[in-house]
């Protein structure tokens, strides 16, 4: 049980990730928008397992995003 309604998330995994297989990407981004989370899936082909500035670039965006205090 629990409520991630909006919460902004991100998950970019690579197609040749050999730690992270592509389907638990999808299965994780399936589970957190049960929950009501606002999931980004990025697929990288042949990035391994790394990051690159795409990945980067959604992580700054949702650092910078405003925090909805109202239900403190």
């Amino acid at each position: 049980e629990g409520s991630l309604d909006g919460t902004p998330v991100f998950l970019g995994c690579s197609d040749q990730d050999p730690y992270i297989p592509r389907e638990r990407v999808h299965e994780t981004a399936d589970v957190l928008q049960a929950l009501g989370a606002e999931v980004t899936t990025c697929i990288y082909e042949g990035l391994g397992h790394t990051t690159n500035d795409d990945e980067l670039q959604h992580v700054r965006s949702l650092l910078r995003r405003p925090v909805d205090r109202s239900e403190e």
